[in-house]
């Protein structure tokens, strides 16, 4: 009796990856099992660079702050001590947005932990 093998099923498979590897260049869009590879690769890379994207925005935000507070006289740790020790709760993402669009908040908040 011959082997009773689901050939839909599995071109339907080749078929939505292939679909998904679009736009790559030479046998990584069409060759099935370089696509395949590229494309579980693509998957790590992304589950990689969710975790960095939140590393990268935190340096970001810890940057802004320290160029806003020495223009106010304080480097970042000191600024960031004083903040805790006056007990403001201020995140880093809120802080490095009031730097940047709201520079006269942000001082007045530089004035309050002085």
């Amino acid at each position: 009796m011959p082997r009773s093998v689901n050939h839909v099923a599995s071109k339907a498979k080749r078929t939505r990856i292939l679909k998904l590897t679009r736009g790559y260049f030479g046998a990584r869009k069409n060759v099935w099992t370089v696509a395949k590879n590229t494309w579980e690769k693509g998957l790590t890379y992304a589950y990689r660079d969710r975790r960095n994207k939140k590393r990268n925005f935190r340096a970001l935000w810890i940057q802004r702050i320290n160029a806003a507070a020495r223009l106010e006289g304080m480097s970042y740790s000191q600024f960031m001590g004083a903040l805790h020790k006056a007990g403001i709760e201020i995140n880093r993402k809120v802080l490095a947005d009031l730097a940047m669009n709201n520079p006269q908040a942000f001082k007045a908040i530089v004035e309050k932990v002085k």
